[in-house]
């Protein structure tokens, strides 16, 4: 008696088992790194109310962060600086600028320049700046090297695999508290011993559980 199928189908269970797992990893590869912070997140660089270049302010006259994120060192969060910072130098500097008119609108109407956030952390995390910088972690290590930015932008993907990283190796990112700010820094050869001796001296223990970030 004549067969009905030809032999090459007695294979098509398997090539439809592995076609099925082979677009199964293919939809989940894509959204684990199309729907990542890692791709929609890192490289977000708004357009800014005031044409603020941080190149200038912090890489060619040397400001230091601190100077306008004055709180940085003993609050959980980064503050953006009040138009009177800006106002400090901007009353001689520049006075006629174009460019500083939202500033200068800003200074006479007492309304705050509505700065658009870069670094954002969902709602439901929970993130110390003070306590990093404590610890002897730069600037740089979350934000990049800002003194090199016209526009400031988004450099890591601040996930929580992300800060796991660093939290369950921290040697790489601690430096000595005086250059925490110190764009150019760069490790020394002894930074292993040096971490070492850091973590000791400030009984430093990266927390790696949920209640950590998760209040």
């Amino acid at each position: 008696m004549a067969q009905i199928f030809p032999e090459w189908t007695n294979k098509l269970p398997f090539i439809l088992l592995f076609g099925g797992l082979l677009a199964l990893s293919g939809v989940v590869g894509f959204f684990w790194y199309y729907g990542s912070p890692k791709y929609t997140d890192v490289g977000y660089r708004p357009v800014q109310p005031v044409e603020f270049s941080h190149k200038l302010h912090a890489g060619d006259l040397g400001m230091d962060c601190r100077y306008c994120h004055n709180y940085v060192e003993v609050s959980h969060e980064a503050n953006v600086p009040p138009t009177q910072t800006c106002m400090n130098c901007h009353t001689l500097i520049k006075p006629d600028s174009e460019k500083l008119k939202p500033v200068f609108e800003s200074w006479t109407t007492g309304k705050p320049i509505e700065w658009i956030r870069v670094h954002k952390l969902p709602d439901y995390a929970y993130f110390d700046h003070s306590v990093h910088l404590r610890a002897g972690v730069g600037c740089a290590s979350c934000h990049g090297n800002i003194a090199e930015e016209e526009v400031v932008m988004q450099k890591e993907p601040l996930s929580m695999g992300w800060c796991l990283e660093c939290h369950r190796n921290p040697d790489d990112y601690l430096r000595p508290v005086s250059e925490i700010t110190n764009m150019e820094w760069i490790a020394p050869a002894n930074q292993a011993e040096f971490a070492q001796k850091v973590k000791k001296e400030k009984n430093l223990a990266p927390p790696e559980d949920c209640s950590a970030c998760h209040r």
